[in-house]
Protein backbone atom coordinates (compact mmCIF):
# COMPACT_ATOMS: atom_id res chain seq x y z
CA UNK A 1 0.00 0.00 0.00
CA UNK A 2 1.02 3.58 -0.51
CA UNK A 3 2.64 5.41 2.35
CA UNK A 4 0.14 8.24 1.92
CA UNK A 5 -3.04 6.32 1.18
CA UNK A 6 -3.93 3.05 2.94
CA UNK A 7 -6.63 2.35 0.33
CA UNK A 8 -4.35 2.89 -2.62
CA UNK A 9 -4.98 -0.61 -4.02
CA UNK A 10 -8.74 -0.15 -4.32
CA UNK A 11 -8.77 3.45 -5.57
CA UNK A 12 -8.32 4.44 -9.17
CA UNK A 13 -5.73 7.02 -10.23
CA UNK A 14 -4.35 8.54 -13.39
CA UNK A 15 -0.90 7.21 -12.50
CA UNK A 16 0.96 4.23 -11.03
CA UNK A 17 2.70 5.02 -7.78
CA UNK A 18 6.18 3.56 -7.34
CA UNK A 19 8.60 3.40 -4.38
CA UNK A 20 10.26 6.63 -3.19
CA UNK A 21 7.27 8.72 -4.29
CA UNK A 22 7.84 8.21 -8.00
CA UNK A 23 4.85 8.18 -10.39
CA UNK A 24 4.22 6.79 -13.85
CA UNK A 25 1.64 9.18 -15.28
CA UNK A 26 -0.89 7.67 -17.69
CA UNK A 27 -1.75 9.50 -20.91
CA UNK A 28 -4.90 11.48 -21.56
CA UNK A 29 -6.43 11.15 -25.03
CA UNK A 30 -8.47 14.28 -25.61
CA UNK A 31 -10.80 14.49 -22.64
CA UNK A 32 -10.45 10.73 -21.99
CA UNK A 33 -8.10 9.97 -19.11
CA UNK A 34 -6.59 6.48 -19.05
CA UNK A 35 -6.52 5.22 -15.46
CA UNK A 36 -4.66 2.60 -13.49
CA UNK A 37 -7.63 0.23 -13.30
CA UNK A 38 -8.11 0.43 -17.07
CA UNK A 39 -4.50 -0.62 -17.60
CA UNK A 40 -4.78 -3.42 -15.04
CA UNK A 41 -7.92 -4.77 -16.71
CA UNK A 42 -6.17 -4.81 -20.09
CA UNK A 43 -3.24 -6.64 -18.49
CA UNK A 44 -5.65 -9.19 -16.98
CA UNK A 45 -7.38 -9.74 -20.33
CA UNK A 46 -4.05 -10.14 -22.14
CA UNK A 47 -2.78 -12.62 -19.55
CA UNK A 48 -5.94 -14.72 -19.93
CA UNK A 49 -5.57 -14.59 -23.72
CA UNK A 50 -1.88 -15.54 -23.72
CA UNK A 51 -2.23 -18.33 -21.14
CA UNK A 52 -5.19 -20.04 -22.76
CA UNK A 53 -4.00 -19.68 -26.34
CA UNK A 54 -0.83 -21.42 -25.20
CA UNK A 55 -2.81 -24.08 -23.36
CA UNK A 56 -5.15 -24.70 -26.31
CA UNK A 57 -2.18 -25.19 -28.66
CA UNK A 58 -0.68 -27.75 -26.29
CA UNK A 59 -3.86 -29.83 -25.96
CA UNK A 60 -4.87 -29.39 -29.60
CA UNK A 61 -3.25 -32.69 -30.58
CA UNK A 62 -5.18 -34.59 -27.91
CA UNK A 63 -2.09 -35.21 -25.78
CA UNK A 64 -1.87 -34.26 -22.06
CA UNK A 65 -0.08 -31.01 -21.36
CA UNK A 66 3.34 -31.15 -19.72
CA UNK A 67 4.75 -28.78 -17.13
CA UNK A 68 3.47 -27.51 -13.79
CA UNK A 69 2.52 -24.10 -15.16
CA UNK A 70 0.22 -25.50 -17.87
CA UNK A 71 -1.08 -28.28 -15.62
CA UNK A 72 -2.10 -25.66 -13.05
CA UNK A 73 -4.27 -23.71 -15.52
CA UNK A 74 -5.67 -26.89 -17.04
CA UNK A 75 -6.61 -28.11 -13.56
CA UNK A 76 -8.54 -24.90 -12.83
CA UNK A 77 -10.31 -25.02 -16.20
CA UNK A 78 -11.32 -28.66 -15.72
CA UNK A 79 -12.52 -27.93 -12.18
CA UNK A 80 -14.85 -25.17 -13.44
CA UNK A 81 -16.10 -27.45 -16.23
CA UNK A 82 -16.60 -30.63 -14.18
CA UNK A 83 -17.62 -29.22 -10.79
CA UNK A 84 -19.51 -26.06 -11.73
CA UNK A 85 -20.84 -25.81 -15.28
CA UNK A 86 -21.78 -29.39 -16.19
CA UNK A 87 -23.49 -30.40 -12.92
CA UNK A 88 -25.20 -27.01 -12.48
CA UNK A 89 -26.55 -26.55 -16.00
CA UNK A 90 -27.04 -30.22 -16.85
CA UNK A 91 -28.59 -31.18 -20.17
CA UNK A 92 -32.34 -31.51 -19.53
CA UNK A 93 -33.41 -29.06 -22.19
CA UNK A 94 -31.14 -30.52 -24.84
CA UNK A 95 -32.00 -33.45 -27.06
CA UNK A 96 -28.71 -34.39 -28.60
CA UNK A 97 -29.59 -38.03 -28.03
CA UNK A 98 -27.20 -40.41 -29.74
CA UNK A 99 -25.88 -37.97 -32.31
CA UNK A 100 -22.36 -38.39 -30.96
CA UNK A 101 -22.52 -42.13 -31.65
CA UNK A 102 -22.16 -41.41 -35.34
CA UNK A 103 -18.70 -39.99 -34.81
CA UNK A 104 -16.84 -42.88 -33.26
CA UNK A 105 -13.14 -43.32 -34.04
CA UNK A 106 -12.61 -44.76 -37.46
CA UNK A 107 -16.18 -44.06 -38.64
CA UNK A 108 -15.99 -40.36 -39.51
CA UNK A 109 -15.46 -39.00 -42.97
CA UNK A 110 -15.70 -35.25 -42.39
CA UNK A 111 -11.99 -34.57 -42.36
CA UNK A 112 -11.95 -34.49 -38.54
CA UNK A 113 -8.81 -35.50 -36.73
CA UNK A 114 -8.95 -38.27 -34.12
CA UNK A 115 -8.47 -35.65 -31.40
CA UNK A 116 -11.43 -33.63 -32.74
CA UNK A 117 -13.60 -36.75 -32.94
CA UNK A 118 -12.65 -37.69 -29.38
CA UNK A 119 -13.52 -34.19 -28.19
CA UNK A 120 -16.88 -34.36 -29.99
CA UNK A 121 -17.62 -37.75 -28.44
CA UNK A 122 -16.96 -36.50 -24.91
CA UNK A 123 -18.62 -33.09 -25.30
CA UNK A 124 -21.41 -32.21 -22.87
CA UNK A 125 -24.34 -29.99 -23.91
CA UNK A 126 -23.50 -27.54 -21.12
CA UNK A 127 -20.04 -27.02 -22.63
CA UNK A 128 -21.45 -24.40 -25.00
CA UNK A 129 -21.62 -22.04 -22.01
CA UNK A 130 -18.05 -22.78 -20.88
CA UNK A 131 -16.31 -19.98 -22.83
CA UNK A 132 -18.33 -17.34 -21.01
CA UNK A 133 -17.98 -18.93 -17.56
CA UNK A 134 -14.27 -19.58 -18.05
CA UNK A 135 -13.80 -15.96 -19.16
CA UNK A 136 -15.59 -14.71 -16.03
CA UNK A 137 -13.61 -16.93 -13.68
CA UNK A 138 -10.11 -16.34 -15.03
CA UNK A 139 -10.60 -12.63 -15.70
CA UNK A 140 -11.91 -11.98 -12.17
CA UNK A 141 -9.21 -14.24 -10.69
CA UNK A 142 -6.34 -12.40 -12.37
CA UNK A 143 -7.84 -8.99 -11.56
CA UNK A 144 -8.04 -10.09 -7.91
CA UNK A 145 -4.48 -11.45 -7.88
CA UNK A 146 -3.05 -8.28 -9.43
CA UNK A 147 -4.27 -6.53 -6.29
CA UNK A 148 -1.92 -8.67 -4.19
CA UNK A 149 1.13 -7.23 -5.99
CA UNK A 150 2.67 -4.13 -4.39
CA UNK A 151 2.08 -0.87 -6.30
CA UNK A 152 -0.56 -2.45 -8.51
CA UNK A 153 -4.26 -2.47 -7.55
CA UNK A 154 -7.53 -4.42 -7.40
CA UNK A 155 -9.80 -3.31 -10.23
CA UNK A 156 -12.48 -5.61 -8.79
CA UNK A 157 -12.47 -3.45 -5.64
CA UNK A 158 -14.14 -0.72 -7.71
CA UNK A 159 -17.94 -0.83 -7.93
CA UNK A 160 -17.89 0.47 -11.53
CA UNK A 161 -15.82 -2.52 -12.64
CA UNK A 162 -17.93 -5.10 -10.81
CA UNK A 163 -21.12 -3.45 -12.10
CA UNK A 164 -19.93 -3.91 -15.70
CA UNK A 165 -19.02 -7.54 -14.96
CA UNK A 166 -22.50 -8.11 -13.52
CA UNK A 167 -24.01 -6.40 -16.57
CA UNK A 168 -22.11 -8.83 -18.82
CA UNK A 169 -23.53 -11.73 -16.80
CA UNK A 170 -27.01 -10.22 -17.09
CA UNK A 171 -26.67 -9.86 -20.87
CA UNK A 172 -25.32 -13.41 -21.25
CA UNK A 173 -28.14 -14.84 -19.13
CA UNK A 174 -30.78 -13.08 -21.25
CA UNK A 175 -29.06 -14.08 -24.52
CA UNK A 176 -28.72 -17.77 -23.57
CA UNK A 177 -32.28 -17.76 -22.18
CA UNK A 178 -33.69 -16.29 -25.42
CA UNK A 179 -31.77 -18.85 -27.48
CA UNK A 180 -32.95 -21.80 -25.39
CA UNK A 181 -36.54 -20.79 -24.58
CA UNK A 182 -37.41 -18.04 -27.04
CA UNK A 183 -38.29 -14.55 -25.85
CA UNK A 184 -41.82 -15.55 -24.87
CA UNK A 185 -40.64 -18.70 -23.11
CA UNK A 186 -37.94 -16.79 -21.26
CA UNK A 187 -40.40 -14.32 -19.75
CA UNK A 188 -43.05 -17.03 -19.36
CA UNK A 189 -40.53 -18.83 -17.15
CA UNK A 190 -40.91 -15.95 -14.71
CA UNK A 191 -44.57 -16.83 -14.14
CA UNK A 192 -44.76 -19.70 -11.64
CA UNK A 193 -47.68 -22.11 -11.50
CA UNK A 194 -49.87 -20.71 -8.70
CA UNK A 195 -52.29 -23.64 -8.76
CA UNK A 196 -55.23 -21.19 -8.85
CA UNK A 197 -57.70 -20.68 -11.68
CA UNK A 198 -59.87 -17.74 -12.67
CA UNK A 199 -59.29 -14.04 -12.07
CA UNK A 200 -57.58 -14.69 -8.75
CA UNK A 201 -55.03 -16.99 -10.35
CA UNK A 202 -54.40 -14.50 -13.18
CA UNK A 203 -53.90 -11.62 -10.74
CA UNK A 204 -51.56 -13.72 -8.60
CA UNK A 205 -49.62 -14.80 -11.68
CA UNK A 206 -49.14 -11.18 -12.80
CA UNK A 207 -48.00 -10.20 -9.32
CA UNK A 208 -45.55 -13.11 -9.18
CA UNK A 209 -44.22 -12.19 -12.62
CA UNK A 210 -43.21 -8.71 -11.49
CA UNK A 211 -41.73 -10.08 -8.26
CA UNK A 212 -39.68 -12.63 -10.23
CA UNK A 213 -38.64 -9.94 -12.74
CA UNK A 214 -37.50 -7.68 -9.90
CA UNK A 215 -35.63 -10.60 -8.35
CA UNK A 216 -33.89 -11.24 -11.67
CA UNK A 217 -32.48 -7.69 -11.65
CA UNK A 218 -31.65 -7.78 -7.94
CA UNK A 219 -29.73 -11.06 -8.23
CA UNK A 220 -27.40 -9.58 -10.82
CA UNK A 221 -27.02 -6.39 -8.79
CA UNK A 222 -25.94 -8.50 -5.82
CA UNK A 223 -23.37 -10.15 -8.08
CA UNK A 224 -21.67 -6.75 -8.45
CA UNK A 225 -22.04 -5.72 -4.81
CA UNK A 226 -20.70 -8.93 -3.25
CA UNK A 227 -17.53 -9.01 -5.39
CA UNK A 228 -16.88 -5.32 -4.73
CA UNK A 229 -17.60 -5.69 -1.00
CA UNK A 230 -15.34 -8.70 -0.50
CA UNK A 231 -12.34 -7.26 -2.33
CA UNK A 232 -12.80 -3.83 -0.73
CA UNK A 233 -13.26 -5.45 2.70
CA UNK A 234 -9.94 -7.29 2.56
CA UNK A 235 -8.01 -4.18 1.64
CA UNK A 236 -9.88 -2.20 4.30
CA UNK A 237 -8.68 -4.68 6.93
CA UNK A 238 -5.09 -4.23 5.72
CA UNK A 239 -5.50 -0.45 5.74
CA UNK A 240 -6.82 -0.44 9.32
CA UNK A 241 -3.86 -2.55 10.48
CA UNK A 242 -1.46 -0.10 8.89
CA UNK A 243 -3.29 2.78 10.57
CA UNK A 244 -2.64 1.18 13.99
CA UNK A 245 1.10 1.72 13.47
CA UNK A 246 0.63 5.41 12.73
CA UNK A 247 -1.80 5.82 15.66
CA UNK A 248 0.74 4.30 18.09
CA UNK A 249 3.66 6.37 16.80
CA UNK A 250 3.20 9.04 19.48
CA UNK A 251 2.49 6.65 22.40
CA UNK A 252 6.04 5.67 23.27
CA UNK A 253 8.61 3.39 21.66
CA UNK A 254 7.56 0.23 23.58
CA UNK A 255 3.89 0.46 22.63
CA UNK A 256 4.76 1.46 19.08
CA UNK A 257 7.05 -1.57 18.75
CA UNK A 258 4.40 -3.99 20.03
CA UNK A 259 1.73 -2.51 17.76
CA UNK A 260 4.07 -2.52 14.75
CA UNK A 261 5.03 -6.17 15.18
CA UNK A 262 1.40 -7.16 15.72
CA UNK A 263 0.23 -5.15 12.71
CA UNK A 264 2.89 -6.55 10.41
CA UNK A 265 2.14 -10.14 11.48
CA UNK A 266 -1.57 -9.44 11.06
CA UNK A 267 -0.99 -8.07 7.57
CA UNK A 268 0.98 -11.15 6.59
CA UNK A 269 -1.88 -13.36 7.79
CA UNK A 270 -4.58 -11.28 6.12
CA UNK A 271 -2.43 -11.04 2.98
CA UNK A 272 -2.29 -14.85 2.75
CA UNK A 273 -6.03 -14.96 3.38
CA UNK A 274 -6.49 -12.42 0.55
CA UNK A 275 -4.95 -14.90 -1.90
CA UNK A 276 -7.59 -17.42 -0.87
CA UNK A 277 -10.29 -14.75 -1.13
CA UNK A 278 -9.09 -13.86 -4.66
CA UNK A 279 -9.68 -17.45 -5.82
CA UNK A 280 -12.86 -17.90 -3.78
CA UNK A 281 -14.50 -14.73 -5.10
CA UNK A 282 -13.69 -15.64 -8.71
CA UNK A 283 -15.27 -19.04 -8.05
CA UNK A 284 -18.38 -17.53 -6.42
CA UNK A 285 -18.86 -15.04 -9.26
CA UNK A 286 -18.62 -17.73 -11.95
CA UNK A 287 -20.75 -20.17 -9.93
CA UNK A 288 -23.57 -17.64 -9.47
CA UNK A 289 -23.38 -16.67 -13.15
CA UNK A 290 -23.72 -20.38 -13.99
CA UNK A 291 -26.77 -20.72 -11.71
CA UNK A 292 -28.43 -17.71 -13.37
CA UNK A 293 -27.81 -19.19 -16.83
CA UNK A 294 -29.17 -22.57 -15.71
CA UNK A 295 -32.32 -20.86 -14.41
CA UNK A 296 -32.79 -19.03 -17.71
CA UNK A 297 -32.47 -22.03 -20.05
CA UNK A 298 -34.51 -24.59 -18.10
CA UNK A 299 -38.27 -24.70 -17.82
CA UNK A 300 -39.33 -24.38 -14.22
Amino acid sequence: MSANDNFHHVRDFSYFELPRGMHIDLPQIGSFQITKFMVLQVIAALLVLVIFRGLSKRIGNGQPVAGRFWNFWEMLALFIRDEVVRPTIGDEHHDHGDEHDFHGPGTHDHGMTDAAVKAADTAHPADQYLPFIWSCFFYVLICNLLGAIPFMGSATGNINVTAVLALCSFGATCLFGFQAMGVGGFFGNLVPDTGMSGAGGAALGIGMFFIELMGFFIKHSILALRLFGNIMGGHTALGVMLAFIAAAAHEGAALWGVVTVGSVLGQVGVGILELLVAVLQAYVFSFLATIFIAGAIHKH
